[in-house]
């Protein structure tokens, strides 16, 4: 709310000093002297007001901008009846903060109403019967109940014969998890399954959830500041402005002409040049699926030395995959999989979607099984094309056709076997995993090319399947078994070698996105949490948008710092020959508008920016679908 009022404040200043000056200058031109005078005052007053009370409040944090020159400029010109110069000035900065504040919303409005992860409400068993009831109404004892999909709104214990719930966001543990009765679930973790009930151990506000939440709100107020590229100029202009201006004063008695050259000082290649050329690098970024929230994230962006990597859903795709098929009986890989996927069609379980698409994308023709029954995370039973077929896990498929368990010991860390029996026989397993994103040794070996010193991979999945996931890719160093907050603690040591981006998508990532100088969420599939607490979204769910993304921040940084030094050197120049007496404090503010012209222009270089990092064809179309599918969440 304060910072739509801000927003407002800032397009009202920018309608009042344009409308001033137009209204000036028809008065002016049609003899009307005096009255233009008392609009250009007119307009200039609210804009100084507001510009004076900023200031107050930047010296009360200790810090020194460029507003004063700003301000001293209008003051002086409206003190020395140079009103049409104070209204040209107090147009260019009106208008400077008005593109700030425009890069900012923009950005908001994109993220506007973000859902949360965990619902508002759940279903309580009540006499017999269910009421949907808020979460701040949910006592220990409750017995809920948590269908299928539902995200575990409250901590308690499984109350039916078990639970398979998805803990990837929390965890980072890819694959599903079998819940036993009583087995504790975490609030945020989804039901994988069929619908169980679940008893009620904590309030909402003392759950898993609500204390990552926590962590979260406490990253943010412990996150250092960032900056702005033009404050970072702003004392030095100032020092020099000032010396200027009272010089011309001393040595030539005229007050017109330090007037003059404060109209000519105001820091207009850096009011307006540096949010132009960031707000363009901020347009850039989301063609390629990366939303940057505002011009401070994509100036730090384009500084970030480390980058810390989440493993689940970022490093890999999130999503079970075969890796392999083992044939026991003889049959070929193709029929165990076309038999498999064709049972499979009927369970909405994560790793019978994941043989499905595996079986289409072969191109294989999959029948309607029937006679099927499914036992919640165990395994499937039913007919295809006459045979009787058991899929499931290899315990469970043992069991069926009365033969012990095969020894899979030298199983890969991190992957799971789906055993498939055809009429009472073993005859083959599937080996599924979560397999690292094609093309990420190629994108890591692109950042750092892109001045990208140290990689790490962070994750709250086990220390082996880490090492397996990360073998081959070059990293500086691997951290597993994290907890949320153990995250947050990285983030905070790897401060010392410079600013740090983070990369996740879960909600046990959020804390460390709101710590890290730039925390990066996967958007498309990402828990909205993570969404929330981070600087940048990618819109589509490819990781190697971050090439693309730190070099448009880079090269849109790049091109803002080649817009102010252009800008002050011929400001400097304009100084010097308005304290000769050559520019008088209107022409002064003419000339600063023909620099201004030439700085926007130039910083709008940065919306042809093309990256040099790969791009796949796709992207475009990915970019798109990112934006529609992170509507669909928002609605």
């Amino acid at each position: 709310m304060e910072e739509t009022r801000t927003d407002r404040l800032k397009t009202a200043l920018l309608v009042v000093a344009v409308a001033g000056l137009l209204a000036g200058l028809a008065l002016y031109f049609t003899e009307k002297g005096d009255m233009a005078d008392l609009v250009w005052f007119a307009g200039v007053v609210p804009v100084l007001a507001a510009l004076l009370v900023e200031i107050l409040r930047s010296l009360w944090r200790g810090e020194v901008g460029l507003d004063i020159v700003a301000a001293l400029s209008m003051t002086a010109a409206l003190a020395f009846g140079e009103t049409l110069a104070a209204a040209v000035v107090a147009v260019m900065y009106s208008g400077g903060t008005f593109l700030e504040s425009f890069a900012e919303g923009r950005a908001r409005r994109e993220m506007h109403d973000l859902l949360s992860r965990v619902p508002r409400t759940a279903m309580r068993h009540r006499d017999g019967g269910f009421e949907d009831v808020p979460l701040d109404q949910i006592a220990p004892g409750d017995r809920l109940l948590i269908r299928q999909g539902d995200v575990v709104p409250v901590d308690g214990t499984v109350a039916s014969d078990g639970a398979f719930v998805d803990t990837s966001a929390l965890t980072g543990e890819s694959l599903p998890v079998r819940l036993s009765r009583g087995a504790e679930a975490m609030s945020g973790s989804t039901n994988a399954g069929e619908a169980f009930d679940l008893a009620a151990t904590r309030r909402a506000a003392e759950s898993t959830y609500a204390g990552i939440v926590c962590l979260v709100e406490e990253a943010q107020r412990s996150k250092a500041p960032m900056s702005r590229l033009a404050d970072r100029w702003s004392l030095g202009f100032l020092v020099v402005t000032i010396a200027i201006a009272f010089a011309a004063w001393w040595f030539t008695g005229d007050p017109i002409r330090a007037v003059a050259v404060l109209v000519v000082a105001t820091p207009c290649p850096l009011i307006l040049a540096v949010p132009v050329a960031l707000v363009a690098g901020l347009s850039r970024a989301a063609h390629f699926g990366v939303l940057i929230k505002g011009a401070r994230p994509l100036e730090t962006m384009a500084r970030i030395r480390t980058l810390i990597l989440d493993k689940t859903g970022t490093l890999t795709d999130g999503r079970p995959q075969i890796v392999s098929i083992d044939s026991h009986g003889g049959m070929a890989e193709d029929e165990i999989l076309r038999l498999a996927a064709a049972l499979d069609q009927a369970s909405k379980h994560p790793v019978a979607l994941a043989i499905v698409a595996a079986a289409r994308a072969r191109g294989l023709v999959l029948p309607v099984p029937s006679e099927v029954a499914e036992i919640p995370g165990e395994g499937v039973v039913g007919s295809v094309e006459g045979h009787k077929i058991i899929v499931g896990g290899d315990a469970f498929v043992a069991r069926r056709v009365g033969r012990a368990e095969d020894d899979h010991a030298a199983l890969a860390a991190g992957s799971v076997l789906v055993a498939v029996a055809v009429d009472g026989h073993m005859t083959g397993h599937l080996v599924m995993a979560d397999p690292l994103r094609d093309g990420t040794a190629a994108m890591l070996a692109e950042l750092r090319r892109e001045g990208i010193e140290r990689i790490l991979l962070a994750t709250g999945d086990r220390v082996d399947v880490a090492e397996r996931v990360a073998d081959g890719l070059g990293l500086d160093g691997i951290r597993a078994g994290l907890t949320p907050d153990q995250k947050v603690l990285l983030v905070l040591t790897e401060r010392k070698n410079g600013p740090v981006m983070m990369v996740g998508d879960g909600v046990n990532d959020a804390p460390a996105l709101a710590a890290a100088d730039v925390g990066v969420a996967m958007g498309a599939r990402g828990a909205a949490a993570s969404a929330e607490a981070a600087d940048v979204v990618l819109l589509v769910d490819r990781v190697d948008r971050l090439g693309p993304g730190i070099e448009i921040a880079r090269r849109s940084r790049r091109i803002a710092v080649e817009s102010v030094i252009a800008g002050i050197g011929l400001s400097v120049a304009g100084m010097i020959a308005a304290a000769c007496g050559y520019l008088s404090p209107v022409q002064g503010a003419l000339l600063q508008e023909a620099i201004d012209v030439a700085v926007i222009l130039n910083a709008l270089r940065a919306l042809g920016i093309k990256p040099d990092a790969p791009v796949a064809p796709e992207a475009a179309v990915d970019a798109s679908r990112g934006r529609t599918e992170l509507t669909d969440q928002i609605s």
